[in-house]
């Protein structure tokens, strides 16, 4: 769960971020009353993003950390885009090709078709996440080939901005293990072209997800899309 946190809190972290060690009184540049501004520095030492030592403050580690993420000019946290991997597993089922499809049933995008995808966690890499990803998503393991960065914008027709992401594409081979067909959130559907092409509500068209697996060159690609639900 993201920590929420004041403006008053904000900008005292502004502060400590280019006064390490300071007092009290060095603090308070927000003018609110000192009752109520020891509430809020308060806050902060209970959180664990500042720690008292003889009468002066400082960061912590994880007070620098969140303090580094912040738009320290207008005085709030900044919004950064998501990192996550995708994952295309491949097989030839009876002679056809055949294509991993995730069918979303959660929030937000749900009933849309895409990858199977996922987050990349805090000091992990790209490939650590894929392999994750992959066996929890999916209960398979495979040989992940890395394909490309695809970053997407999704915009709403009404103009409002709804998501930024980075993926990391991966094409998946010689997968082995029992597929897990229903998951929470979601379904994994084998597909041929055909399948996939009656589709409503996916996320890349069929010609674009063949490109980015079937690609022999390393690809990079800013991609805006613009959807009527959310």
């Amino acid at each position: 769960m993201e920590l929420k946190i004041h403006d008053f809190q904000i900008s005292i972290l502004r502060e400590l971020l280019f006064k390490p060690g300071a007092r009290f009184s060095d603090l308070n540049k927000v003018g609110v009353t000192n009752d109520h501004f020891t509430f809020h520095l308060g806050r902060l030492l209970k959180e664990g993003l500042v720690k008292k030592d003889r009468g002066r403050y400082s960061l912590t580690t994880e007070g620098k950390e969140f303090a580094n993420k912040m738009d320290t000019d207008a005085l709030q946290l900044e919004k950064q885009a998501k990192l996550s991997v995708a994952l295309h597993p491949v097989k030839i089922q009876s002679g056809k090709t055949e294509y991993l499809v995730h069918h979303r049933l959660k929030e937000p995008f749900f009933g849309w078709y895409g990858s199977i995808s996922g987050k990349i966690r805090w000091g992990e890499t790209p490939l650590a996440a894929a392999r994750r990803e992959l066996l929890e998503e999916t209960g398979l393991t495979g040989d992940l080939i890395l394909k490309g960065i695809a970053h997407f914008h999704h915009i709403h027709k009404d103009g409002g901005f709804l998501e930024d992401k980075y993926f990391w594409v991966y094409r998946v081979e010689n997968m082995q293990g029992d597929l897990r067909e229903k998951i929470e959130g979601g379904e994994n559907i084998w597909m041929t072209r055909t399948q996939f092409g009656r589709l409503k509500n996916v996320f890349e068209d069929f010609d674009t997800l063949e490109r980015d697996i079937n690609g022999r060159q390393f690809f990079y690609e800013d991609r805006v899309k613009i959807v009527d639900s959310y």
